[in-house]
């Protein structure tokens, strides 16, 4: 072998790939298989797969019930994690699609674990997103999609994201305080789109609209230059048209 060709050569670790086969193997039973099935389909001896199986087992990759293993929590977790990344890569492809027949930047977040998560922002050159000077998740109260998000929870939960992330003004054009947020948000059609104009960033105005999410607490929104205000309004109102016609056609799940 040419000192070329062991340069290319990848270094493989053989007890990481055995313990794959062992994992790929209990992924084939769904109500799992015992030590020895599994050494034999994994073309394993007997010691080396009880050992592989032991150590799976306690970092939580297996579990071991009633003499036979199944997949465990650690393993369950990187399953949804991809799955997760998967959707999150579908709903930017769909952000992308609708930021080109809008010709706006377009934004989705859910409200989760007492936090404003912005799952995807689709935005571009020609259409960029509001440059954030001030964190997204402590600023609900100021943009359009934290509003429409704090509206839809229950009232304990509002209360309790305000004592963590106080109402504040970040511009000259934002509320002053939690008083006046409330009554911004009792104020707020349920189905209707929240506009907020230069409350969250100077030169900006935006509008958002909540989607369904089933029991998560989901929403939309877009924003533009101050100059094209007039399009707000009707842009939204596009996005929305677009959303429903995306639930129509299948189940849209944002639990991600």
């Amino acid at each position: 072998m040419t000192t070329a060709s062991r340069a290319a050569a990848p270094t493989l670790i053989g007890s990481v790939q055995r313990a794959l086969r062992l994992m790929e193997a209990v992924v084939a039973h769904h109500d799992g298989a015992p030590a020895k099935q599994l050494a034999r389909e994994a073309g394993l001896p007997l010691p080396t797969a009880y050992h592989l199986l032991r150590t799976l087992t306690h970092e939580g990759y297996l579990r071991r019930e009633n003499g036979v293993f199944v997949i465990g929590t650690a393993a369950q977790r990187l399953v949804g994690e991809g799955t997760r990344q998967g959707r999150r890569g579908k709903m930017a492809e769909a952000l992308g699609r609708w930021r080109d027949i809008i010709g706006a930047p377009v934004y989705c977040a859910v409200y989760r674990e007492g936090e404003i998560d912005l799952v995807a922002v689709a935005d571009s050159p020609d259409a960029p997103a509001v440059a954030a000077s001030e964190s997204f998740r402590e600023t609900g109260h100021a943009h359009a999609i934290g509003q429409c998000l704090l509206s839809r929870i229950d009232e304990k939960a509002r209360e309790d994201h305000l004592d963590r992330h106080p109402v504040r003004p970040l511009t000259r054009y934002s509320l002053r305080d939690r008083a006046s947020f409330l009554e911004r948000l009792r104020s707020l059609e349920r189905m209707e789109p929240v506009i907020e104009r230069q409350e969250y960033a100077l030169g900006t105005v935006c509008a958002a609209i909540p989607i369904a999410a089933g029991f998560t607490a989901a929403a939309m929104a877009i924003s533009l230059p101050l100059e094209q205000e007039s399009r707000l309004l009707p842009a939204v109102e596009q996005l929305r048209g677009e959303v429903t016609d995306l639930l129509r056609s299948f189940v849209f799940s944002i639990s991600i």
